[in-house]
């Protein structure tokens, strides 16, 4: 007969806090947050850090980053610290999974990665991640890898490095605002590998101006070359704010072509399968076992803590999002948790449309049966409508129902946020 699950004996955890009404949103303070439960069965089994420094700011990027002052790069670990101790209480421990972005995370001194690790394991049990099959994952710059930061990830628990290349063709890199090496690509990989991770990922983006068939197909060989067991690929995006949008408005380089860029998407599709490496999102590609397994928690709305400004966090429905600015995050010292400047309480519709968005873009889809029985929750007509928009995208060869659940097609995932509008317009049509 199997054994109950001990229960969790921590104290009550500190309430993370929320920004009040009326309150200066960047400088808000979290005093109470009644929608998280002290329950095992709630606590969070991932956590996202976010380390905002860089050496320079490429032009495409809408990420929170500064270009790094070495002067605060002491100070902001401890202050990341102090947050991290005061979020420990709301994790189930050992962590299943943490991810480190920014930013550029081996931009962080090797002196101070050591330190932080040492807290992680300390308060999250990060040093046994891999041998419970749990995942640790940490963003690098090919130009940024060292194998001393190498052999201080492995000891900290890290287990897999995600390696942003964007591109192998100069040319296109210049136009990204990239400056690494292409070849540092590679070169990283080897000392990380040598190291001991064993698990590896490569960021790549296609349809930047200029760049021709021919050149993707040879960025997805080389990359594919690498042995890597799992590839990023994003189509270029033009986000508000950027430096690459504002070029754009100034007409200094055309878009790339509809026809072209959706030939590329194929053609990733297509390549990869062939390399062994599957489509499990979108954007994102794997040999078997080796999907992003702190992703697949945001595509199926798990609970995951943040910390580091910017950082996102999410707890049953909860959202919210730590401050976007590393003054306001330094100077907040004295309250553990971070300012917050964003935040949205649970909301069963709005809960359904994010559901729908975020699990359709999975090759896995979504449980009808789950989707429809949370929308006969809000109101009956929610359950017929979005039954007629499921009718209507299969008759379109734009969804299927496998096993119950929906997943999209090919023709589908090609047009993924006109069959997601249409989901979400069908949930919430005023």
């Amino acid at each position: 007969m199997p054994r109950p699950e001990p229960q969790d004996q921590r104290p009550a955890p500190a309430a993370i806090p929320l920004p009040q009404p009326g309150a200066n949103p960047s400088l808000a303070r979290i005093d109470a947050l009644a929608a998280l439960s002290t329950a095992p069965r709630t606590a969070a089994d991932s956590l996202y850090i976010h380390i905002p420094f860089c050496f320079h700011k490429c032009h495409y990027c809408d990420f929170y980053s500064i270009v790094d002052p070495r002067d605060r790069q002491e100070p902001f670990t401890t202050r990341l610290i102090t947050e991290l101790e005061a979020l420990a209480p709301w994790a189930r421990t050992p962590i299943q999974t943490i991810f480190v972005g920014g930013g550029t995370p081996s931009l962080l001194a090797p002196h101070l990665w050591s330190r932080l690790l040492n807290h992680l394991d300390h308060h999250f049990g990060t040093r046994s991640i891999i041998a419970r099959g749990g995942e640790f994952t940490v963003e690098c710059n090919p130009e940024t890898m060292t194998p001393e930061l190498a052999d201080i990830f492995v000891a900290g628990g890290v287990s897999r490095v995600s390696m942003g290349a964007q591109s192998f063709n100069p040319t296109h890199l210049k136009t990204l605002e990239r400056w690494h090496d292409p070849a540092n690509v590679s070169r990283a990989l080897e000392m990380t590998r040598r190291a001991g991770i064993k698990r590896d990922s490569i960021d790549l983006i296609f349809g930047i101006p200029g760049q021709s068939m021919a050149d993707w197909e040879a960025d997805l060989k080389t990359a594919a070359d690498l042995a890597t067991q799992h590839l990023s690929c994003y189509g270029l995006t033009y986000e508000q704010g950027t430096a690459m949008t504002a070029r754009l408005r100034r007409g200094e380089f055309s878009p790339t072509d509809e026809d072209l860029e959706a030939d590329m998407f194929d053609f990733t599709v297509a390549a990869l399968s062939a390399r062994g490496l599957h489509r499990y999102e979108l954007s994102n590609f794997a040999i078997p076992g080796a999907q992003c397994r702190h992703n697949l928690v945001y595509w199926r709305q798990g609970n995951w803590l943040a910390a580091g400004p910017a950082a996102s966090g999410h707890i049953n429905g909860l959202r919210w999002k730590n401050t976007p600015r590393l003054d306001d995050y330094l100077n907040s010292s004295s309250s553990a948790f971070a300012p917050i400047c964003e935040a949205e309480s649970p909301e069963a519709r709005r809960n359904l449309v994010e559901l729908l968005m975020t699990g359709l873009r999975l090759s896995e889809g979504l449980d009808a049966r789950r989707v429809l029985e949370h929308a006969d929750t809000i109101d009956p007509n929610c359950k017929i409508r979005l039954l007629a928009w499921a009718c209507a995208q299969e008759q379109a060869g734009l969804l299927t129902t496998l096993d119950d659940r929906w997943c999209l097609t090919a023709d589908g995932m090609r047009i993924t946020n006109s069959v997601i509008l249409a989901a979400a317009e069908a949930v919430d049509p005023d």
